[in-house]
């Protein structure tokens, strides 16, 4: 049975709720945590996802491990909203690895963007690419991230 965002039951949401924790969590200690048998999560949790619910199972990296010191959480102000401006906006920032997260939004700004660099050299010269260099972008604001106080994906599921 596919599920949809709209019927998932208390089974379902337990499950999610765990996974988005730690998605590395084995289905039978997932089972004793909702009181089901270990087929019934593993068959809930193909059910989730074949609807689309689940999008993927990621890890998330500590950046500062990883060397990555600057995190930039940038405004761009496109020279219009027209679609294929907006579209090839879209389409650079997606094939951009150094971008974490990208939203199209409303207020004034086409998009706000999180990128995660190096060092400022770096970061300078993705500015350059991706903003100064780029017809499409009227003015972009950069704010660098002091320090990281919350991240994850969690959704809240009531």
């Amino acid at each position: 049975m596919a599920r949809t965002n709209r019927n998932l039951d208390s089974f379902d949401r337990a499950i999610l709720r765990i996974l988005q924790r730690d998605n590395k969590t084995p289905q039978r200690a997932i089972a004793e945590a909702v009181h089901l048998s270990a087929a019934a999560v593993q068959r809930r949790i193909a059910a989730m996802e074949a609807a689309g619910i689940i999008e993927r199972n990621v890890a998330i990296a500590d950046t500062r491990a990883l060397g990555m010191t600057i995190t930039a959480i940038v405004e761009v102000h496109l020279i219009d909203e027209r679609p294929p401006t907006v579209d090839g906006a879209k389409a650079l920032f997606l094939a951009a690895p150094e971008v974490q997260l990208c939203y199209y939004v409303t207020g004034g700004i086409s998009f706000v963007l999180v990128i995660v660099t190096t060092d400022m050299i770096e970061y300078e010269a993705i500015t350059r690419r991706l903003f100064a260099d780029n017809d499409a972008v009227a003015s972009f604001r950069s704010l660098i991230a002091l320090d990281r106080v919350k991240s994850g994906a969690e959704i809240i599921i009531p």
